[in-house]
């Protein structure tokens, strides 16, 4: 665990992503728990943009999000190219994909034996 989430629900922290990602209409977003299978992280979270741009604007928005709760990325990787952005946060690692290339890498096969998590989404007409 990371100084920085030491003291957050990390799950909690993987909805307010998840949503994040949402809103900005970020698509097929899945979180893994992978304790105990990776020695890379404990969760992975990985969504979709429409393009390059759309990519590169979900992987600022994360960044943004957490960041005004005091956590800050320990590396981040393909944020100029917007193909594959990973936002490492070291307890948790973003992946966010252009079609197609989520399906050519294939996480969620790599890391198969990961729990998938159920992350509720608070759909647009849901906000009141």
């Amino acid at each position: 665990m990371s100084e920085q989430t030491a003291n957050i629900d990390v799950y909690s922290l993987l909805g307010d992503i998840a949503q994040t990602i949402f809103d900005k209409k970020g698509f097929n977003i899945t979180a893994l728990d992978v304790r105990g299978i990776s020695t890379l992280t404990d969760y992975f979270l990985v969504g979709e943009g429409n393009v390059d741009k759309h990519v590169i604007a979900l992987a600022k928005a994360v960044q943004d999000r957490l960041k005004s709760t005091g956590i800050v990325p320990l590396h981040v990787e393909g944020i100029r190219e917007g193909d594959w952005v990973v936002l490492d946060y070291g307890e948790f690692i973003v992946h966010l994909f252009k079609p197609g290339l989520r399906e050519k890498y294939h996480l969620e096969g790599v890391w198969h034996e990961g729990k998938i998590l159920d992350l509720p989404l608070v759909l647009p007409e849901q906000k009141v």
